[in-house]
């Protein structure tokens, strides 16, 4: 992948998470440029951060749990905890707010 399509993949990415907690009905607030997305639980405050990482083609996730990168392998994101990045970020959400989207998370990229 190029650097090029890496930047747009991310950001086709980024604006799928935006939307599938937007319609989630959670209380969150977000903010999405800089090639990151900030995720903010608004009842603790807590944040979930998603960055590209160019040099490098990963996805990183920083969540209270932890640190997460994120390749891209096959027709997947994944990372070394063998989760995608659809199932990590319903682990952290719950984590971090209580509740994750009734809807599945669904990358197309």
């Amino acid at each position: 992948m190029t650097e090029a399509e890496f930047i747009q993949t991310s950001e086709t990415i980024f604006t799928a998470v935006e939307e599938w907690l937007e319609e989630s009905g959670i209380d969150l607030d977000m903010e999405f440029g800089a090639g990151m997305l900030t995720i903010t639980v608004e009842d603790n405050g807590s944040q979930i951060i998603l960055s590209r990482q160019r040099a490098v083609s990963e996805i990183w996730v920083a969540a209270i749990s932890g640190g997460f990168h994120f390749s891209k392998q096959g027709g997947n994101w994944i990372c070394k905890t063998s989760e995608t990045l659809p199932q990590l970020m319903n682990r952290v959400l719950i984590e971090q707010a209580g509740e994750a989207p009734a809807e599945e998370l669904v990358l197309d990229v």
